[in-house]
């Protein structure tokens, strides 16, 4: 057990590492002003968003970007709260150019569906997606216009995180999403891009088209955004790039109840076993093996079964690798405030992990009101 316990933490050590590395590797892209050229397609799926659309509208309205170098496809998923007349009552005192179509539903997955049903009726070049419960940044598609002019570039990932509160089931998905980021980042920097959120992602409409846009993964619900990032990095990975830039960084909404928040890691979760990327499937097992591990080896320990020193270095090492790279992702996206909750979300995430885990070999999932298998 002890060698198994060091050949896990030191696995686990150096995949951290590599991310810590790569972080910093990706170099932060700064705004600069230069005359804009890019058109872009704006593409948001939505169903039932009524009560968070109004936040994502006021930053639509506040968008710096000239407006007749975008659109904005809103695309109705069968919603029935009225969403719909959130958005007609925000058009008739908005002079950009924003359409709302129903949704084509032809396969098992609705936001693939909707994204779809958005490129058919795109006329730009250029396609970003992002979420119905977002803010958008004021510069945000300046920034995706000035990284698309100075790079070589047909796909782009960029950041997102929470919005702030003070409740620690936020401050824990704040912290979580932080992580992800990080893996985010120094996956790229380590030329091996396995995560991206479909919150604010952009890629060619050409390139869509090109590889078949969903067409293999369409049976699993989520993942519009981790599947085509494969296709993409399988086939183009030269033009494949992060935008690790402040002003493009997307804030969304978390959770409102654990209940909540544990039914969408099971979503989460359900895509792992049909991820084409070795690296993130790599990835996912060591981190996931870790956290069993701390928690297996804390039992044996209050068993007195397992040293308790070595526990007690496995816990140190997690700790400091896993802090280090929160810390580089809370600097970049400006919310260090929450690193005085890292050791209660450090002990809690384990548990929290193992359990999503194993709840999602077996059970099936909702999301916007509706149940999927796995």
């Amino acid at each position: 057990m002890v060698l198994i316990s060091i050949f896990i933490t030191i696995g686990y050590l150096i995949l951290i590492g590599f991310f810590v590395f790569g972080f910093d590797k990706v170099t932060s892209f700064k705004l600069e002003d230069i005359p804009p050229k890019t058109t872009f397609s704006v593409i948001i799926p939505f169903r039932n968003e009524a009560e968070r659309l109004p936040k994502l509208l006021q930053s639509i309205a506040l968008l710096k970007y000239p407006s007749h170098l975008f659109e904005i496809i809103f695309v109705d998923d069968d919603s029935d709260d009225g969403s719909d007349n959130v958005i007609m009552r925000f058009l008739a005192n908005t002079q950009n150019d924003i359409r709302v179509v129903k949704n084509e539903r032809k396969t098992n997955a609705p936001k693939k569906d909707a994204i779809t049903t958005a490129i058919n009726h795109c006329k730009n070049k250029w396609v970003i997606t992002t979420d119905a419960d977002c803010v958008l940044p004021i510069y945000w598609l300046d920034s995706f216009d000035a990284f698309i002019q100075k790079t070589d570039t047909k796909c782009i990932a960029a950041p997102i995180t929470y919005h702030n509160s003070e409740s620690f089931l936020d401050q824990f998905q704040l912290l979580d999403i932080l992580s992800l980021q990080g893996a985010t980042i120094g996956g790229f920097g380590i030329n091996k891009p396995f995560l991206c959120n479909g919150a604010n992602f952009g890629y060619e409409k050409a390139l869509f088209q090109k590889l078949n846009g969903f067409e293999g993964n369409t049976n699993i619900a989520s993942g519009d955004d981790i599947f085509l990032l494969e296709k993409v990095a399988k086939t183009y990975p030269e033009h494949l790039h992060y935008l690790k830039c402040e002003k493009a960084i997307v804030k969304t909404q978390s959770q409102p109840s654990w209940t909540d928040l544990i039914a969408q890691r099971i979503r989460w979760a359900a895509k792992t076993s049909a991820y084409n990327n070795w690296f993130g499937k790599l990835t996912g097992l060591i981190v996931l093996l870790m956290n069993a591990l701390v928690i297996s080896t804390l039992l044996l320990t209050v068993l007195g079964i397992f040293n308790f020193k070595i526990w007690g270095y496995i816990v140190i090492i997690k700790l400091n690798i896993d802090f280090f790279l929160i810390y580089k992702s809370a600097h970049f996206l400006d919310q260090k405030h929450v690193l005085r909750h890292f050791i209660f979300g450090f002990i809690i995430y384990p548990f929290f992990s193992v359990y999503v885990a194993f709840v999602s070999l077996f059970k099936t999932y909702k999301w916007k009101g509706r149940a999927f298998k796995k």
